[in-house]
């Protein structure tokens, strides 16, 4: 009998299990699918994504309208979340504002991951002398107080959404780079490694081609803790008047209504759906970060 006929003679469960691969993709996808939270979180992360990517079709006003007729109004039919202290409708700045603090997150921990990965690579395969400067160098830049400096930046520099994308990477890439280090430490003494260096591979071709990818896993889930942090410290700078200036809407310059405790009290609709806003963002990602760590965790690779 061939093996084609002891095929033919397999229950419907067997034929399958054989017929299907279970590929290291789908693991990792059926994992982050247990996590319930991060599926949650990743739907609200791509409804306000859409929405602030449609802002110009969805918003029903221009943000930076004043209106001197409707100063501070609740909401209403005509505003749904009411207008701040210039009129200015708060659900078209919210839908837009969304833009400008999504776009700093991202760009901002795009900064950090890229100059954290290449230092973290140069050093841990380079070693001795290199590998032991660029760690003191790390180390200088982990103990200086880094919301002090961004505060001190940006105050030279001018508050724009350039400068704060801008000096918030430049300062957070420390963590990014002692994971790449560490994990490129283990990495350089492989087989596969040592083989491209017996047929000649340049450093940096070893580097990039060969240790890198098997680094990105954790360098992703990193990435999605620094685009919280770097969304926390925008709101934070805008928060102080540092951040992206007036008319221009951000989340974090819409919480300097809540300055005024008259504000707090009896006009909630000016600060609670920013707050909102970066409280739900900031958890969906440190829920899809959580999910990923462990989706992406070798590990658990046959779970």
């Amino acid at each position: 009998m061939n093996d084609r006929d002891d095929f033919q003679h397999l229950d419907e469960r067997e034929r399958r299990l054989l017929s299907s691969r279970d590929t290291p993709l789908k693991r990792s996808l059926r994992r982050f699918l247990r996590h319930r939270m991060a599926v949650i979180g990743a739907l609200v992360l791509l409804i306000l994504g859409l929405t602030s990517l449609g802002a110009p079709i969805i918003a029903p006003y221009d943000p930076a309208e004043v209106d001197v007729t409707a100063i501070k109004k609740p909401p209403s039919s005509a505003h749904l979340l009411g207008t701040d202290y210039a009129g200015r409708d708060v659900l078209s700045r919210l839908i837009w504002g969304g833009r400008v603090s999504l776009s700093v997150g991202l760009v901002a921990a795009g900064i950090a991951v890229a100059i954290g990965t290449v230092i973290g690579l140069i050093s841990g395969f380079s070693g001795r002398w290199v590998d032991f400067w660029l760690q003191r160098l790390t180390d200088v830049v982990m103990t200086i107080p880094t919301f002090i400096i961004v505060i001190t930046l940006v105050a030279v520099l001018g508050p724009s959404i350039f400068n704060i994308m801008f000096v918030i990477g430049i300062f957070g890439w420390t963590g990014t780079c002692r994971l790449v280090r560490g994990e490129t430490l283990s990495m350089r003494e492989r087989d596969f490694v040592m083989a491209s260096r017996c047929i000649g591979a340049s450093p940096l071709r070893i580097m990039f081609r060969h240790i890198l990818p098997n680094v990105i896993a954790p360098v992703i889930v990193a990435g999605t803790f620094l685009i919280a942090g770097a969304i926390l410290s925008e709101a934070g700078l805008s928060f102080l008047g540092l951040g992206v200036r007036m008319p221009t809407a951000t989340w974090g310059n819409m919480l300097t209504n809540a300055q005024s405790i008259t504000v707090l009290e009896s006009m909630p609709w000016l600060w609670l759906p920013p707050g909102l806003l970066i409280t739900a963002v900031v958890l969906s990602i440190n829920f899809l970060g959580d999910a990923l760590r462990d989706a992406l965790d070798p590990r658990l690779l046959n779970r």
